[in-house]
């Protein structure tokens, strides 16, 4: 019986990180300003997100003390639409890619 060797060649598959980067998940920070007063930042977010009065003010209390609130957080398209909403009320507003993921 003779032993052949037997030579597989493999093609390595290229990937793209287009799907995986939609898939992403976005967060939408709100960070503090000298500027804006908390019942003005906490009807903002009552407006923007629907958020109640608790809610709101819990996320305005966090920009306050901590400096930075995470106020939402999804896909890019999405979160890239309320931080341009809340800019436009003049809230100083970042995205962060979520890296727990």
């Amino acid at each position: 019986m003779k032993m052949g060797s037997s030579s597989t060649k493999t093609t390595p598959v290229e990937q793209t990180d287009t799907l995986h980067g939609l898939a992403d998940v976005w967060k939408v920070i709100v960070l503090n300003d000298p500027v804006n007063l908390m019942s003005y930042v906490v009807m903002v977010f009552r407006k923007v997100f629907g958020y109640g009065e608790d809610k709101a003010r819990k996320h305005m209390l966090e920009v306050h003390e901590q400096g930075r609130s995470v106020l939402w957080a999804g896909p890019r398209e999405r979160a890239e639409a309320y931080a341009f909403t809340l800019q436009n009320w003049q809230l100083t507003t970042v995205l962060e890619k979520d890296e727990t993921n």
